[in-house]
């Protein structure tokens, strides 16, 4: 199979500074890539140069004769003038577009909501978005190169795109932080890392296996080569004081152990900030009815907020999300009902929106003006150059100017003025958009560790099971609901309500209410009577997947173990990684049949 395009030795930089340094790479018929890297490394810039966008500093880029590449950019190239179905579907009528299948879905899943004639100067950001990945996703490409596709999407659109990727036949390159998606559609992952790509079979999961090996063999080697230095320096301190000089090549052995120790590859940790203590009362919404325009997002709800909660919040588009957090922070008013903070709340909110600053202001003197010293929980004190080192500001970006950030440096930067005020209640707002996947590992360490209160909207996945204990959804019945089973209860309840219509057109009776579908708490099973049949045989039962369950844990703690011994045998990890897959789906069978008959004895 012949390469769509390749790359021979590139080399890019940007000022001083190399992005990419004698890269080669090629990207093959049907290959699904992902690209993973911290932000300014120069993920886009290899996506630009790939496309042929920007021109390499030295090497070749080649692709093949009439090769047809389709770019997602992470801004839409959008025509204010032009209607969504000019922009979109090139002028087509409605029975023209309903009579492809692929066109008609792609319509309807990302175009919901938005008028076809409709025209594209008065649309959001998030409705930009779609409907420039929609022109994409409807183009006669061989080769589509998405930067960051699931910004504005929420996770029904994330999962559908990720399930309609799968089914295309064209090679795909995609830089996203999420990682879930990644690990759902990628077959290869690249990252982009010091000026180098280095190629990885598998999606994410597979990624951080691998590295995490590689991390591995690296700590063995260090372990060893601190032996080594004890073992010098004890034997340049041994001996009689007489003896006062020692073979000079042992010296400068011992000396060459103790220089080559390699900083720290990774200063991009959070500390924990100290917080101010929180009360028994954080946020309460009390009967509250919230209307947008004609929309009514929220409908005599209650919903109450405590210390140390950490809430996740999903929905589709448009559901009030924002909105919902908006009135959380007190700035939007209910149309009815009160919101009611607890006295000892300092609250902290990160919007979508990135904070306007002044293009000519420098990072490091605009944190002193703010705050010079930080406390952190155990009483350290942090200067502002520390912070800034601790959330991946370094070198010559402490003095960048405020106008040269990039998205993701912007971002944080936002972050960090928030956590300055030493807040106890966080909202964010799609907290990953524009984030690397290295910056969002250290947000959710520092989250794991943080004592406050927490609220997430967001449509990564990955990121809300990480940080969050619950969830809680907006299903359009006016209230917000908690999803005991997560995410996965969330898109389940999604089709059960649209396939509502169906049913009913066909006659069958009006389905029971959203509280009682698909994925809320089964029914309860029969109680059995102490000492009956009933109670005997559940007995047994439970034991008999005790045991399965034990083999099943004692299996996956071997395969976990067979993948870091073959991390490198990329054809043995896939079949390992198989393996566990349908133990994680025999297990799940096996705690629900367990469950069953657990219920059945209390």
């Amino acid at each position: 199979m012949s390469n769509l395009l390749n790359l021979e030795l590139v080399s890019k930089s940007y000022g001083v500074r190399p992005l990419l340094s004698e890269v080669s790479l090629g990207v093959g018929e049907g290959d699904r890539i992902g690209i993973v890297g911290r932000n300014g490394d120069g993920k886009t810039t290899l996506l630009e140069v790939m496309t042929g966008l920007e021109e390499p500093d030295s090497g070749r880029v080649s692709r093949r004769r009439g090769l047809l590449v389709g770019y997602l950019h992470q801004g839409d190239e959008l025509v204010d003038s032009h209607s969504v179905r000019e922009a979109v579907l090139g002028g087509m009528a409605d029975h023209e577009w309903a009579a492809a299948t692929r066109t008609r879905e792609v319509v309807e899943e990302l175009l919901a909501g938005i008028p076809l004639d409709r025209a594209v100067a008065g649309l959001s950001g998030g409705e930009r978005r779609r409907c420039s990945l929609a022109a994409l996703l409807l183009g006669d490409h061989d080769l589509m190169v998405l930067d960051e596709p699931t910004n504005h999407l929420d996770v029904e659109a994330v999962a559908w795109l990720a399930a309609h990727l799968r089914t295309r036949d064209q090679a795909l390159v995609v830089v996203t932080h999420d990682r879930w998606f990644l690990d759902e559609v990628c077959q290869w992952t690249w990252e982009v890392h010091d000026g180098q790509v280095d190629v990885y079979e598998g999606g994410y999961a597979a990624f951080t296996l691998a590295k995490a090996e590689r991390q591995r063999q690296a700590s063995a080697a260090e372990v060893r080569r601190q032996n080594l230095v004890r073992k010098e320096l004890a034997w340049l301190r041994r001996g009689p004081p007489a003896r006062t000089s020692k073979p000079k090549f042992r010296i400068d052995a011992a000396n060459a152990l103790i220089a080559d120790v390699p900083p720290p590859r990774d200063r991009l940790e959070l500390e924990r900030f100290a917080t101010q203590r929180l009360g028994k009362d954080v946020v309460d919404l009390e009967d509250v009815d919230l209307v947008r325009g004609e929309r009514r997002l929220l409908s005599h709800a209650t919903w109450r907020l405590g210390p140390g909660d950490r809430v996740g919040i999903v929905g589709v588009n448009g559901a009030g999300k924002t909105s919902v957090l908006n009135l959380v922070s007190g700035a939007v008013l209910p149309h009815a009902g009160r919101v009611k903070h607890g006295r000892t709340v300092r609250l902290a909110h990160l919007t979508q929106a990135i904070d306007e600053v002044d293009p000519e202001a420098r990072v490091l003197a605009t944190v002193e003006d703010i705050r010079r010293v930080s406390k952190t929980l155990d009483g350290k004190e942090m200067t502002a150059t520390s912070l800034l080192e601790r959330f991946g500001f370094t070198g010559d970006r402490l003095t960048a100017r405020l106008g040269d950030l990039s998205g993701g440096e912007r971002r944080r930067f936002q972050l960090l003025k928030l956590l300055l005020d030493e807040p106890n209640v966080l909202l964010l707002d799609e907290p990953t958009n524009d984030l690397d996947i290295e910056t969002l590992t250290v947000l959710e360490d520092f989250l794991d560790g943080w004592p406050g209160t927490l609220v997430v909207v967001s449509h990564d996945r990955y990121f809300l099971e990480r940080v969050t204990d619950s969830t809680w959804a907006l299903l359009g019945d006016g209230q917000i609901s908690m999803l005991p089973g997560g995410v996965e209860e969330y898109l389940e309840r999604r089709a059960a309500l649209l396939a509502e219509p169906a049913h009913l057109d066909a006659g069958s009776t009006p389905a029971e209410p959203a509280h009682q579908h698909a994925g809320s708490a089964p029914v309860a099973a029969p109680k059995a009577k102490a000492g009956s049949a009933e109670e005997r045989a559940a007995r047994k039962t439970l034991a008999r997947l005790d045991k399965r369950l034990e083999r099943i844990a004692e299996r996956e703690a071997e395969l976990n173990a067979l993948v870091l011994e073959h991390a490198s045998d990329h054809q043995r990890l896939a079949e390992i990684s198989a393996e566990l897959g349908e133990l994680s789906a025999e297990k799940d069978e096996v705690e629900m049949e367990w469950l069953g008959a657990a219920e059945a004895l209390e």
